[in-house]
């Protein structure tokens, strides 16, 4: 059985830093981009994904311009939906909370926030309507984990322990089938 390539790669550093930038549309700054493009020089890919939000197309678009590839936006790789707390620090949040939510953000979301189920079932029909060949797609952080929760098999809280910063790169082996398997074969904080 043959798979193909997924590669996933955070977007570069935002400018605002520090809050819980969910679907808020917070652009990335040139040095972000930039270190975009330079952890993917190496990549072979065939196709250019990117979550609609401005952080990560604007790596996404920078990349398909160096290899002459198109690049197309999909709003379900997006980052999970904070709700009303969106673009706040944590320091602004009450403490309890955001305290429950990091232990299950699927039965304490944000207020007017996305459940991590709803995340992990977004991103998991994004990746069904991949083609199967060598992907990049650029995303966000919650996004990447809730590709392993759903590729892998991962349960949410193993996930918090996957350092990924700001254009760190994740590649999965995926294998079709019903569902899709993937191995993670490399991971470039």
């Amino acid at each position: 059985m043959t798979g193909f390539a997924l590669h996933l790669l955070r977007h570069g550093a935002p400018e605002i830093t520090g809050r819980m930038l969910g679907h808020g549309d917070v652009a990335s700054t040139a040095a972000g981009i930039a270190a975009c493009v330079a952890r993917v020089e190496a990549l072979q890919v065939e196709a250019i994904v990117t979550s609609d939000l401005g952080r990560a197309r604007a790596a996404a678009e920078a990349i398909g311009a160096t290899r002459a590839l198109p690049v197309s936006a999909d709003p379900r790789w997006r980052e999970l939906d904070f709700g009303a707390w969106d673009g706040l620090a944590s320091s602004e949040i009450d403490t309890e909370a955001l305290a429950r939510f990091w232990s299950d953000p699927d039965g304490s979301p944000p207020p007017g926030g996305e459940r991590w189920s709803t995340l992990v079932a977004r991103v998991s029909a994004a990746i069904e309507a991949l083609p199967p060949r060598p992907m990049l797609v650029v995303t966000h952080g919650g996004a990447m984990r809730a590709a392993l929760a759903a590729l892998c098999g991962f349960e949410q809280r193993q996930l918090w322990a996957f350092d990924l910063p700001y254009a760190a790169l994740m590649t999965l082996q995926v294998w079709p089938g019903e569902p899709r398997s993937a191995q993670i074969v490399g991971l470039r904080p």
